[in-house]
C-alpha cells in the first residue's frame, strides 16, 4: 500500500515571498500583516509574540546584514501548515564581499480567518558560520 502523502508541493503564495523580502529589506508591509499581535515566533532557541516585537526581532538580527532569502522549496499540510525551505545568502554591510549561505526552514501554522493569519512561525536556520556575520 501506498502511503499518502501528508503535505503537497506548492508554489509559493505571494504573502510568503512578501514576508521573504520584508526580512531582506526591513520594510514591513503586506507579507507582515498576516501577523497579529498574538503570532508566535520560535526563532531558534528565541521566542517572540507580536507582530511588532518580530519586526523588531528581524531588525536587530538583519540589521547590520546585507541578506536575500531564496526560497527553494514549499509544502501545504492539513490544518493550516505551509512548510518552506530556502537559503539565505548574507554578508555583513561592513564586509559587503563575505558573503555567507544558510539553509533555512520556516514552519508557519494559519488560522482559519480570511484571509489567514500567521498563528505560530517556527524558524531553524544553519548550519552557519556565526563569525562570518555576527
Amino acid at each position: 500500500m501506498t502511503p499518502t502523502p501528508t503535505a503537497t508541493s506548492a508554489a509559493p503564495p505571494t504573502w510568503v515571498l512578501q514576508i521573504m523580502h520584508e526580512i531582506d529589506t526591513l520594510a514591513f508591509g503586506e507579507g507582515f500583516a498576516r501577523m497579529t499581535d498574538e503570532t508566535e515566533m520560535y526563532f531558534g532557541a528565541a521566542h517572540v509574540v507580536g507582530v511588532e516585537a518580530i519586526k523588531a526581532f528581524f531588525v536587530k538580527i538583519d540589521g547590520p546584514l546585507d541578506i536575500t532569502h531564496e526560497v527553494v522549496e514549499y509544502w501545504t499540510a492539513a490544518q493550516g501548515v505551509h512548510l518552506l525551505r530556502g537559503e539565505a545568502a548574507m554578508a555583513k554591510k561592513t564586509a559587503p564581499d563575505a558573503v555567507v549561505r544558510a539553509p533555512f526552514m520556516h514552519i508557519y501554522r494559519l488560522d482559519g480567518a480570511e484571509p489567514a493569519r500567521i498563528r505560530t512561525l517556527h524558524i531553524t536556520a544553519g548550519p552557519l558560520r556565526t563569525d562570518s556575520v555576527i
